[in-house]
């Protein structure tokens, strides 16, 4: 297909031989035509074998159907990944929360192999011994207001989310620990079970704590992400760099704020429609109302930069929760967050809240 002046597809088969065409021979001519789409179809070429003749107009409209309906399946694909990145990071709805090498006691005390660094504590036991392997297994369940993030037609639904995860984080140094983690959750839903998902994710990388910093914390990691359908077959895969910080302000003995920024850069990622970078900064608090009773907050506001077309999101999560620890490796949650997406495409905003519980099995050796 030729391309105009303006740049756009001209739909004239040979534009060179108009004559041709129009008056002349009716010659049957076998073309290659070749539809440069817009920057959302970049790299998809659709060559088409269209002979020079009457059946050609009706050849064009199938490829324009054909056009619409690969478009339409994009856009689809697009708000799956959407869903389940919101989802999977959810505050208060980690696949499997890891364990930090220097676990919060009751919320306010840290045990740690660099306690001599980190100068006086309010300890309330002994230090325990520093166990790098820990295995999480949790069941969420939870009620969403938007199942499908839509921005209008908002469909409700239970969504009960088992996951598991083992994450290895041995010392380097006494501040410095590599971190390799592998994560599975399941995402089934009780009515649509059109949106079921499943998502993998492998993690390998570094975190650093700074003691002679406020305990800051700084993480650089390595995340395989994969999401399948219902069916088990994938719909999305993504290589990303994580890099991070964190820094703990501790208010009193039983409460403490936190700040932090975090950027997850995607390097690829197939289909790249979805492909995106995310930069995020959060602020939380918690409070240890007893040894085994917690309440936490946080706010998030995630910008959302995609790396085809011209998409740029903004979106805003709030996030509460309550926990109690029944036993040492056994807990019980009252979760809720919500979430406020704008897009400079109105079509992706959409509003959503989650709320429900969580029940959570952590062993570490």
């Amino acid at each position: 297909m030729a391309v105009g002046e303006d740049g756009e597809p001209s739909f004239l088969l040979d534009p060179r031989n108009l004559a041709r065409q129009k008056g002349g021979p009716r010659e049957e001519r076998a073309l290659i035509v070749t539809m440069f789409w817009p920057r959302f179809f970049a790299k998809r070429s659709l060559p088409i074998a269209v002979r020079a003749s009457r059946a050609a107009p009706c050849c064009l409209a199938l490829l324009l159907a054909s056009a619409a309906s690969l478009c339409a399946q994009t856009v689809q694909t697009t708000q799956n990944v959407e869903r389940a990145e919101l989802l999977r990071t959810a505050p208060g709805f980690p696949p499997a929360p890891v364990g930090s090498p220097a676990p919060v006691e009751g919320g306010f005390a840290a045990a740690s192999p660099n306690d001599a660094d980190l100068g006086q504590q309010q300890i309330l036991k002994a230090v325990e011994q520093y166990k790098a392997f820990t295995i999480q297994l949790g069941a969420p369940i939870y009620y969403t207001s938007n199942a499908a993030l839509v921005r209008r037609g908002e469909q409700g639904d239970v969504i009960i989310a088992p996951g598991a995860g083992i994450t290895f984080m041995p010392p380097i140094t006494k501040t410095l620990f590599m971190e390799l983690g592998i994560q599975e959750q399941i995402f089934e839903y009780a009515d649509l079970d059109e949106l079921n998902f499943q998502s993998l994710d492998m993690i390998a990388g570094l975190v650093y704590y700074l003691p002679q910093f406020h305990n800051l914390t700084l993480r650089a990691l390595y995340d395989f992400n994969r999401l399948t359908d219902q069916h088990w077959e994938e719909f999305y895969r993504n290589h990303f760099f994580t890099v991070g910080a964190e820094l703990p302000i501790r208010y009193s003995r039983a409460q403490q704020f936190s700040i932090g920024v975090r950027a997850n850069l995607s390097v690829s990622a197939f289909p790249e429609e979805p492909q995106r970078n995310d930069y995020e900064a959060y602020v939380g608090y918690l409070a240890s109302l007893s040894r085994s009773f917690v309440v936490d907050a946080v706010a998030r506001v995630v910008v959302h930069d995609y790396h085809f077309g011209d998409r740029a999101d903004v979106n805003e999560i709030l996030g509460l929760g309550a926990s109690y620890r029944i036993t040492d490796w056994f807990a019980v949650s009252a979760l809720a967050n919500f979430a406020w997406n704008q897009s400079n495409h109105s079509v992706f905003d959409y509003k959503v809240g989650n709320v429900g519980g969580a029940v959570a099995l952590t062993l570490r050796f």
